[in-house]
């Protein structure tokens, strides 16, 4: 919580839950045969994998690890990291991470 200058574990359990919906995600696409159409457009190397490509937009993961296995790596401070709020404190732009969050607040940042 205070890493992040987060306000309360709803905001952990969010995060937690989003993890989880995508790790599950992962493990199915895992169980399916490595030529089976679903699997090659949501998750497959080259093909669609629309997963991967939708956790490297938001930058959750890198690029060079676009495969499966590596969303099951994955961890709550890699979704934490790309907060606003934290990006804000890292960049210099507030003193502190609570800092931050007043000026998100205070919609001096958008």
């Amino acid at each position: 919580l205070g890493e992040y200058g987060l306000r309360n574990k709803r905001e952990v359990w969010r995060v937690k839950f989003t993890l989880a919906k995508i790790r599950k995600a992962a493990r199915e696409l895992l169980t399916l045969d490595e030529k089976d159409p679903r699997r090659l457009f949501e998750g497959g190397f080259w093909e669609g994998n629309a997963l991967l490509r939708r956790l490297v937009r938001i930058g959750v993961l890198d690029e060079g690890k676009m495969k499966l296995d590596y969303i099951l790596g994955l961890k709550i401070e890699d979704f934490l990291e790309r907060r606003l709020q934290t990006q804000v404190f890292k960049l210099g732009l507030a003193k502190s991470i609570h800092h931050a969050r007043v000026l998100i607040r205070q919609r001096h940042i958008r």
